[in-house]
């Protein structure tokens, strides 16, 4: 997939209606992996745009038969990436107070009309964080991990945005957010798993 540059969009209303898929159809190419691995985004995209289901966040939230499909964005500039920190109200309470690297959320179903996974994810990124200048946005790989209950129910497609500057800001959900230096970030059990997953790749 190639590289797209992207400018500020409309912000988006929030639904309760998420996008799922099954995990026995997810996982038929590859069965279940642990971590982030580079995979054909195509294939995926196919099979979510064919099996995809729009259904109740609540439900979804503990039914491990589904994987909610989440767009996870690690904003960079030069060798600093951005780490955010979730306010204890957040609402995904299983990942509270956690530093995390992604930026991202679930997918509804105005988001899919007549949009890519690159407009998923940048709608994501505006909703989340305040970043007026220009980026590059990349694909970086797929992450999975159902070693616990957050991991069991979501799969996280992974992006990098390299940023034009450092100019970001934290919007309601997330407590702050600095961007700190790669080679600074030595101890990862603070993070979110998926973010520990992804520091490994990129440090």
């Amino acid at each position: 997939m190639q590289k797209q540059l992207f400018t500020q969009p409309s912000p988006a209303v929030q639904d309760e209606q998420i996008l799922v898929i099954r995990r026995d159809i997810v996982f038929q190419p590859e069965p279940a992996w642990y971590g982030l691995k580079q995979l054909d985004y195509d294939w995926y995209m196919w099979a979510i745009e064919r099996h995809g289901q729009f259904q109740s966040r609540i439900a979804m939230e503990n039914d491990p038969h589904y994987k909610q499909i989440i767009p996870y964005l690690v904003f960079t500039h030069e060798d600093h990436v951005f780490v955010v920190q979730r306010k204890s109200t957040a609402s995904e309470q299983r990942l509270a107070s956690k530093l995390s690297v992604g930026i991202g959320g679930h997918i509804r179903k105005e988001d899919l009309l007549g949009s890519t996974i690159f407009d998923w994810a940048c709608r994501e990124f505006h909703e989340e964080v305040v970043y007026h200048d220009k980026f590059e946005f990349e694909p970086l790989g797929i992450v999975n991990d159902d070693t616990n209950s957050v991991g069991q129910v979501h799969l996280g497609f992974v992006f990098l945005i390299k940023g034009e500057t450092s100019n970001i800001q934290v919007r309601s959900e997330l407590k702050e957010g600095n961007m700190v230096k790669l080679s600074s970030i030595t101890d990862l059990s603070k993070f979110e798993t998926w973010s520990q997953l992804v520091l490994k790749a990129l440090i």
